[in-house]
């Protein structure tokens, strides 16, 4: 296994990253996602807790001021006090509705659109008890590395947590000695003060300690999907395609090219020779383009076969070396001639066009 990791030198590539999220195998940092939702969630308490408060005082006070016990029995007890609960439901749930969508808002800044079609899919070998042993154990065993980091990450952050905790407290200590004796509205207002304070201080700093956990889960996640020389080479072999099959493939490409421009030489309006190494077809269709076009060239035994369907279909051939060679290396197929050449294939075709109208 250390040598397998050892061997594991190259960077993942895209297609290998593309088929982690498929499996649902990403990087993300749960305490920097925790950090963000309890941000979130405290910073709601800030904007609707007095907007709550009074809400449920005000349900509170209307309720219990309006009761008389000599006219409630016991049946009466639901039916009162339905309304408070019910309203007080609709501020806890407002309440969690919005913590839910600052929730996926985090969950999705962190991982981006993700469907992972390979972890949707049922298996039975996860549901095995042996397998949910295995991995109970494997997240109870903190000598193994990745347990004893999150162990020690655990250590760090209470120690932290607490060490600004105290430090709160303690610049509050004068504060918090002046409430002896004071009634409940100052008492619950000073010790609110310190609380949010602490929460808040609390709640930055596990924010850094989430974004420096981030780095640690991508390097962590960059390096668990490193990929050997030879996944590369594999890799890239079966994006590319087999270079037999390609071969094949491109061998066949090119025979149905070269019948279809077989085919055209029937259609030339005359054949420019080399006359036996190069041989190009042309044909001029004034409606069409605006000068004659290269239907098909060649050379050697592409050129042999160009001239005997010449022949054979009583295409007139022209021998041209300057001119057949021009054509061969500067035209490709189906493309019009440049202007260069307007004059001497002009000069042809009018040679070849007087004498079919003297047959």
């Amino acid at each position: 296994m250390a040598n397998d990791q050892a061997d594991r030198t190259e960077e993942a590539t895209p297609r290998r990253r593309e088929k982690e999220r498929d499996r649902g195998h990403i990087s993300k940092s749960h305490d920097l996602s925790s950090a963000l939702v309890l941000t979130g969630g405290l910073g709601l308490i800030y904007a609707m807790g007095d907007g709550m408060l009074e809400k449920m005082s005000a349900m509170l006070s209307l309720t219990l001021n309006n009761l008389n016990p000599d006219n409630i029995s016991d049946n009466d007890f639901i039916l009162i006090m339905s309304p408070y609960f019910s309203n007080l439901c609709d501020i806890v749930l407002l309440f969690f509705g919005f913590l839910a969508i600052i929730a996926v808002f985090v969950l999705r800044m962190q991982t981006g659109a993700l469907f992972a079609k390979e972890a949707l899919k049922p298996s039975f070998q996860r549901l095995s008890p042996s397998s949910a042993f295995k991995q109970l154990m494997d997240k109870i065993n903190i000598f193994k590395p990745r347990q004893m980091v999150e162990f020690v990450k655990s250590i760090v952050k209470s120690f932290i947590i607490v060490m600004v905790g105290a430090k709160v407290i303690i610049k509050h200590k004068n504060d918090l000695l002046g409430l002896i004796g004071a009634d409940a509205s100052t008492g619950f207002m000073v010790m609110g003060s310190i609380i949010f304070e602490l929460m808040f201080s609390i709640c930055i700093l596990l924010i850094i300690m989430g974004f420096l956990d981030k780095k640690y889960q991508d390097w962590e996640y960059n390096k668990s999907i490193k990929m050997t020389k030879q996944e590369v080479k594999e890799e890239r072999k079966n994006m590319d395609g087999d270079p037999m099959i390609k071969g094949k493939i491109r061998s066949f490409q090119i025979k149905m090219m070269q019948q279809k421009m077989m085919a055209n030489v029937k259609e030339a309006d005359v054949v420019v020779v080399n006359p036996t190494h190069f041989a190009v077809a042309l044909k001029y269709d004034p409606q069409k383009y605006l000068a004659p076009v290269v239907v098909a060239k060649g050379v050697d035994f592409i050129a042999f076969k160009i001239r005997e369907i010449a022949k054979n279909n009583g295409i007139p051939i022209v021998e041209n070396k300057p001119l057949a060679r021009s054509l061969y290396k500067l035209v490709e197929i189906n493309d019009i001639i440049p202007q260069e050449l307007y004059v001497a294939v002009a000069e042809i075709l009018q040679y070849v066009y007087a004498q079919k109208n003297r047959h």
